[in-house]
């Protein structure tokens, strides 16, 4: 069911067609779906800037073609009319291992922005990181949000971090999520061409002098920081964790070295990302740095992964290659273009599905059993046996 009420003031570009117009009443079966009737909906300039990577994109599209390049290894002969899909991430229960990532702008794709993103999430019955550069504030989405929530920190200076933290903790948030890949700004080359400029507010700073106190636009594009104040190094992760009891987890994390040093610092999880290609290009994958990751690791703190995830079967690989939870960031804007909070809950309750079956076809019945031998890893990725 595709609610109409979605387009109403909203650009189609001129290839619409009659036959698009089919497309968008059939009922979407695949983020695929979600994918084609978002970019009908969303403005031109719109639908770059959220599907736009870094530079030639090489690492946007690296995402999905390491994902592609792993194998199910199917085991049979098993009773897997039982399968459990509920799992834990920092000890809050989610109903399947699939959360939402932290992105900011989200009224760029629907009026209700993130707080329709924390109704769809919390309708499925998982988590959503809510951005710094959120167009709706950290109060704004506590109130609404029927789920868990985990707040997304840009570390732009101690007296900013701590004032979102402290707002963090009073609204309820489970956990921080700290972003360390992005020590420089990084405008998309496509936006820069369509002279995209986000149109709306930074809700965390309505009202403030960011630019004395906090050194940030508020009104300007949500990914283009000022310079930071105090650049992120380990001794900010050290004092930000000894600044709250919440949960630590640092996103952007790309090797072994690095996911050591985390260890060593203390931190409750870390989501191995690439940030979906939109900061640098020519990385690895993040599913190609996972197992060096999760040997270095070897479980002393939870792992997500994120960047690429279009499939059940892309969440099924996961957490056969050691992590506990997937992220999903692109598809959330579909989502919400597409119907708002119905829309991130449709595409949540289709990798769901997804999932489901997957389980069943490699015989497996827990997502937090899953074997480690049903994914086939390719062998220039240098990686001979699993064993987590």
């Amino acid at each position: 069911r595709y609610n109409l009420s979605a387009l109403s003031g909203r650009h189609i570009p001129p290839a619409a067609t009659l036959n698009q117009g089919v497309l968008m009443r059939l009922e979407p079966v695949s983020l695929a779906d979600y994918e084609a009737r978002a970019r009908l909906v969303l403005p031109y300039n719109v639908w770059n800037e959220i599907e736009s990577g870094a530079m030639d994109e090489v690492a946007t599209a690296r995402n999905r073609t390491a994902l592609n390049s792993l194998v199910l290894r199917p085991r049979l002969l098993r009773d897997v009319r039982e399968r459990e899909l509920t799992t834990s991430i920092l000890g809050t229960p989610i109903s399947f291992p699939v959360f939402v990532c932290p992105a900011g702008g989200h009224k760029i794709a629907h009026p209700e922005g993130e707080l329709d993103t924390a109704r769809g999430a919390g309708k499925s019955g998982t988590i959503m990181v809510l951005s710094t550069a959120s167009n709706y504030s950290i109060e704004e989405v506590a109130a609404v949000a029927t789920g868990p929530v985990w707040m997304q920190l840009n570390h732009r200076g101690r007296d900013l971090s701590e004032m979102l933290v402290r707002r963090a903790e009073e609204a309820g948030f489970k956990a921080i999520c700290l972003t360390v890949d992005s020590p420089i700004s990084v405008p998309q080359e496509r936006s820069v061409k369509n002279r995209y400029d986000h149109p709306y507010e930074r809700a965390n700073f309505r009202g403030m002098d960011v630019q004395t106190s906090a050194s940030v636009n508020v009104t300007g594009n949500p990914f283009a920081w000022q310079p930071q104040v105090v650049p992120i190094t380990w001794q900010e992760v050290e004092w930000l964790r000894s600044l709250t009891p919440l949960p630590l987890v640092l996103k952007g994390i790309r090797g072994p070295e690095d996911a050591l040093l985390a260890v060593e610092h203390g931190v409750d999880g870390l989501l191995v990302s690439n940030h979906g290609g939109r900061q640098v290009d020519m990385t690895l994958s993040s599913v190609e740095t996972l197992p060096e990751i999760v040997a270095t690791v070897a479980g002393r703190t939870e792992l997500y992964l994120d960047s690429g995830i279009r499939r059940g079967s892309d969440v099924l690989k996961a957490l056969a290659l050691g992590v506990r939870a997937v992220g999903i960031g692109r598809p959330l804007f579909w989502g919400l273009a597409v119907d708002g909070a119905e829309g991130v809950h449709g595409v949540l309750e289709v990798l769901r599905s997804e999932l489901d079956r997957a389980l069943a076809f490699c015989g497996q019945t827990s997502v937090s059993e899953v074997e480690s031998h049903i994914v086939g890893i390719p062998h220039d990725w240098g990686v001979t046996e699993l064993d987590f």
